[in-house]
């Protein structure tokens, strides 16, 4: 059998090359690429081999033989492009689809005994670390070292350089660098603190091996025992080899480094490969993405270029343009058309403009509100509360696009944080009467689902609450019937309120409903019944919030963050008492401190990691889309009209500049030290491409939107004053 020849497809935003892809993995099946169906993987017993690579052979694993692997830059991609390819194979063929992240990390999970065997740890299963628990854990590690001296050298404070070594480490893992060489790369590109860097090496190889023995793996750890200790060792390499006769990959030039190293094994081996890249992409370029690396996997295929839109965008009319006048401010050039500015002098009035041109938009039926998209560097948020109140005025809905905002910032999460402290005891302190009654306010809610007009209409009824226990006897609640206590805060009968007759039956009735339920779980807790507080917080969400599955979505999605936090969060403690046991050491802590812990930790603002990507049922939502330019680029979304929110602003520029350090960790880095000008270079240069690429997603109309003032008063002259000074105005 004749293996096809790999396949480079190139091309700017929506050129086609995901549809090449599908089209061209067809044409391999169809040429030659024998796939056989599912089977497990044998292997043969090589003399002399150790146990635990004959343990492996005894499992079989039952890996897909001859499948192939789809890569995809992230989760919600990632189900896209699987949809595509099983349909346009029918689901003949066996295939395997995933993330670089969850490739590591199954991989990882997978052969971890032969990983335990290479390091001598102990073989217990992994745990992989979320990002809000590796932060709690790593200061708590590093605390003692990290003095006041310390954090005036650095500059930040304590949560900051926390979160830069961990960030430090994982780009060394990306770009297949060992944790070891860390403070050479920080001492030769940025020599002016280096008696720093000799620190932040030793820390994050204490915290290496701290994670190591107790079997918990972060994103960074787990991708450096992948590339430096799973890919060259040879009983790994047989399986990979066998497993997969073909790669697919989509947007490489979001991927790390590394996972090149893993599509030229499987080159090597005789796979077929398939890569689509976006010389305009690279968005991720500054979080651990090495686009230029991977360029030069291009020499290994055969190469198809795509140079234009199908339907037509606006990067191919006016986006050369666009890069010129904002490169080159006295470039004399009048923007056509399709690209229109809104002006006003505050922000306030520039947001109420930008929602007053959707509205009339949407009434004059230009467009539907599914087809704009408001694009900001950062959406903050004033800017978001503000647009979502004036657009659903006139009955516009609109959609924040992965809004990345604190996991107790939702109502929901804050009443069953606060439950969880009135169950345990020693959270008193915690707990205020504002707190209390903002959750008699949630638990009380129940939903209200009124008939729609049409029921063969695509558009879901609207939901709305009712509340048996409105704001004003909360607060009266809370005043007469809440009795702090450190140790053992409480909920008194209603009657402790001298007027409980003016709070009438159904108030009444739901405050009963919750103490009641409160008192049982608090007898539970104390007689050790309830194992972890997930049960209280299944409880709860069963007793109080689900109300037969008519939870919005956005509101489902925050109790999904919320149980899967949790669930990471008590297993990982439940490794580190194992730990400590096994160490000789005291666990003094006890599930109260824990939880408290679990409190602080959701309440000082931490983001959460986002939750298993799952597509809402029905049809797709008719709302206008609020996005950051990150986000917006991510998820390859496309709009007819593109508002550009804030175009003066300098985060247009700034915003893009990545983690700390992100640049010494390429590939093309050239060894000296890094400047202020190679920093400035390097943000230009994402701006030409984060231009092109949103100008690649839109067809019709951009907009952009400018207030001489920014939010704090200072005025803006960022680098797209140049667009506004050349595009005519609306209207005009």
């Amino acid at each position: 059998m004749t293996i096809p020849a790999s396949v480079w497809v190139s091309g700017t935003t929506r050129t086609g090359k995901t549809t090449r892809l599908v089209e061209q993995f067809s044409v391999f099946l169809q040429s030659g690429l024998d796939i056989p169906e599912k089977r497990s993987v044998p292997v043969p017993k090589k003399r002399g081999s150790s146990s635990v690579e004959a343990g492996l052979r005894q499992t079989n694993l039952q890996q897909t033989a001859g499948a192939i692997l789809v890569f995809a830059a992230n989760g919600d991609n990632r189900l896209e492009l699987t949809d595509r390819i099983l349909a346009a194979i029918q689901e003949r063929y066996p295939v395997r689809s995933t993330t670089p992240l969850a490739f590591f990390e199954n991989e990882v999970t997978l052969f971890f005994p032969l990983v335990a065997q290479q390091l001598g740890l102990n073989a217990q299963f992994p745990i992989r670390l979320r990002p809000e628990n590796e932060q709690e854990l790593a200061t708590r590690l590093w605390r003692s070292a990290l003095t006041p001296e310390v954090l005036d050298q650095a500059g930040v404070g304590e949560y900051r350089l926390v979160r830069r070594i961990l960030d430090l480490m994982q780009l060394a893992a990306f770009g297949g660098i060992p944790i070891a060489d860390i403070t050479i790369l920080l001492e030769q590109g940025l020599p002016e603190q280096e008696p720093l860097w000799g620190l932040v090496g030793r820390l994050a190889l204490e915290w290496r091996s701290w994670c190591l023995d107790r079997g918990l793996l972060t994103y960074g750890i787990l991708t450096e025992l992948y590339w430096r200790d799973l890919l060259p060792h040879a009983t790994y390499q047989q399986y990979l080899t066998q497993r997969y006769r073909g790669v697919l990959a989509d947007d490489v030039d979001e991927y790390p480094a590394i996972v090149r190293d893993v599509f030229e094994q499987l080159l090597d081996s005789g796979a077929a490969g398939l890569f689509t890249h976006n010389p305009n992409g690279g968005i991720r370029q500054g979080l651990g993405a090495d686009p230029a690396y991977w360029a030069g996997l291009a020499t290994r295929c055969a190469v198809e270029t795509l140079t234009h839109c199908p339907g037509g965008c606006l990067a191919d009319t006016v986006g050369e343009a666009v890069v010129e006048l904002v490169s080159n401010p006295i470039f004399l050039f009048q923007l056509p058309e399709p690209m229109r500015s809104i002006q006003e002098t505050s922000r306030a009035q520039i947001l109420r403009r930008t929602a007053e041109v959707i509205i009339q938009a949407v009434q004059d039926e230009q467009i539907q509100p599914q087809d704009i998209a408001v694009i900001a560097p950062g959406l903050d948020a004033i800017a978001r509360y503000t647009l979502t109140e004036i657009l659903a005025a006139k009955g516009i809905a609109s959609e924040p696009l992965n809004d990345q905002r604190p996991l107790v910032s939702s109502p929901m999460v804050r009443a069953l944080l606060t439950l969880l402290a009135l169950v345990y005891p020693g959270l008193g302190r915690s707990i205020d009467r504002e707190a209390i009654a903002e959750m008699l306010v949630i638990l009380s809610q129940k939903p209200e689902i009124p008939t729609p007009s049409f029921p063969h209409s695509p558009t879901p009824p609207l939901l709305h609450s009712s509340t048996a226990i409105d704001p004003v006897r909360a607060g009266l609640l809370a005043d007469y019937c809440f009795e702090p206590h450190p140790d053992r805060p409480r909920l008194l009968p209603v009657t402790a309120f001298p007027r409980w007759d003016r709070l009438g039956y159904q108030a009444t009735t739901a405050y009963e409903g919750i103490l009641q339920w409160l008192e049982v779980q608090q007898l539970q807790q104390s007689q050790r019944l309830i194992l972890t507080p997930l049960t209280i917080l299944d409880r709860a969400i069963q007793q109080f919030l689900w109300n037969g599955n008519y939870l919005p979505y956005d509101q489902l999605a925050a109790l999904r963050e919320l149980i899967e936090t949790a669930q990471q969060y008590w297993q990982v403690d439940a490794r580190l008492r194992q730990s400590d046991r096994s160490q000789g050491d005291r666990t003094d802590a006890s599930a109260s401190t824990t939880v408290g812990q679990f409190i602080q930790l959701l309440r000082g603002g931490t983001i959460t990691a986002d939750p298993y990507p799952v597509r809402p049922l029905g049809a797709v939502n008719q709302a206008v889309t609020l996005s950051t330019i990150f986000q917006y680029c991510s998820s390859r979304r496309a709009h007819r009209w593109q508002l550009w929110l804030d175009v003066g602003s300098e985060r247009w520029l700034t915003g893009g500049e990545g983690l700390f350090g992100a640049p010494l960790f390429l590939k093309s880095w050239s060894g000296r030290a890094w400047t202020e000008a190679d920093t400035l270079e390097m943000l230009e240069q994402r701006l030409r491409r984060v231009l092109l690429d949103l100008l690649g997603r839109t067809g019709e109309r951009v907009t952009l939107c400018h207030s001489e003032l920014a939010v704090n008063g200072q005025e803006q002259a960022g680098m797209l004053l140049a667009l506004v000074n050349a595009a005519g105005a609306i209207g005009t």
